[in-house]
């Protein structure tokens, strides 16, 4: 494995040069100047995701660990500090990525981990989407405010009161919302996991919002969740609770360490949900949702939807196959809910 062959100086004389010397399978000759940085927003949930990263590649390269081969890298985004306002009137979801892939191809950072569902579906040229970690659970839940009542066993939205206030700036979770619960009330918050609980406790705020279940996992705040939405109830944002690392392009090296790490599952259903986002071409102010599923006999199986933001349009198609094909079937299911989505949901 790249990186893990060190020369006999060991661990200190490598902390002195500031090197690792490592042969590929190649043999060609490699020398990287210490620390490798890791480039990441400040969020508690993005430092979580960067440390699980590092975590499971030194694993794979203990060594890398011994010699403090890392550092983390806090990069302020755009979409960080606008807190106010969707970001598809901000720019969209490539603001959560923009300035931390500006550091990776000046050379300032050496990888960027990123919530793999705010990763755009281009990305910047010279950037590569390298590594996808095992994916978290997938699904949405919906946390409660103290006005509201216990969840209801039968209905999925019962603890939801007649014309409730929901906090959310996903348009992809109020669309499905407000096409179930037309009653609704819909209001923007944005922010951390933190941040967003805050709100919803705080007098005055939303009565509920919708968190996705991974998030609460890795906070440790799982117990927040009133209810678990089912996937085909609230179907996911596409990648969701999935972990990406993006990388240069021309980085042969860092590519081949962080392929010892990367999940096939994950691998695979990131591809076909991102080639459904891209045979879409939505923005962000298109309502898209995109899952897939590998099963226990071995195929693939993905769902799509596209909605307007209002609820009263909403289409949902499902599609499987073989793994092999993830990236075709996500763009043919995507230009079947092109085909038959009214023209104005993708202007």
């Amino acid at each position: 494995m790249l990186l893990s062959s060190l020369d006999s100086t060991g661990p200190e004389g490598l902390r002195q040069r500031g090197a690792i010397h490592g042969h590929s399978p190649q043999h060609r000759q490699s020398t990287r100047t210490l620390p490798l940085k890791v480039g990441t927003r400040g969020s508690p949930l993005a430092l979580w995701q960067t440390r699980h990263f590092l975590g499971l590649i030194t694993k794979v390269c203990p060594l890398l660990r011994e010699v403090k081969a890392f550092e983390e890298c806090i990069i302020a985004t755009s979409g960080d500090k606008v807190q106010d306002r969707r970001l598809a009137d901000i720019g969209g979801k490539g603001l959560f990525a923009k300035e931390i892939h500006e550091a990776l191809l000046d050379g300032r950072i050496d990888f960027a981990v990123h919530s793999m569902k705010d990763l755009e579906t281009e990305l910047p040229p010279g950037i590569v989407l390298a590594c996808a970690l095992k994916r978290e659970d997938s699904r949405d839940a919906i946390v409660l405010g103290p006005t509201c009542p216990g969840a209801a066993s039968d209905d999925p939205y019962g603890c939801l009161p007649q014309g409730a206030l929901i906090g959310t700036a996903s348009i992809r979770r109020q669309s499905q919302l407000l096409h179930a619960r037309p009653d609704l009330q819909v209001e923007i918050i944005r922010g951390n996991v933190q941040m967003r609980l805050a709100k919803v406790r705080a007098e005055g705020g939303p009565q509920a919002s919708l968190l996705a279940i991974a998030g609460l996992k890795r906070m440790e705040m799982e117990h927040e969740a009133a209810v678990v939405l089912d996937a085909e109830t609230m179907v996911p944002a596409a990648c969701q609770g999935i972990v990406g690392v993006t990388v240069r392009a021309d980085d042969a090296e860092l590519r081949e360490l962080l392929s010892a790490i990367e999940d096939r599952d994950a691998a695979c259903v990131s591809a076909a949900e991102r080639a459904l986002l891209g045979s879409l071409d939505g923005s962000c102010r298109t309502p898209i949702g995109g899952h897939g599923q590998l099963r226990p006999d071995g195929s693939l199986h993905l769902t799509g939807l596209v909605a307007r933001a209002d609820g009263s349009f909403l289409l949902k198609r499902k599609l499987w196959g073989a793994p092999a094909d993830a990236a075709a079937m996500g763009r043919e299911l995507g230009e079947s809910l092109r085909k038959d989505s009214p023209a104005d949901i993708f202007g």
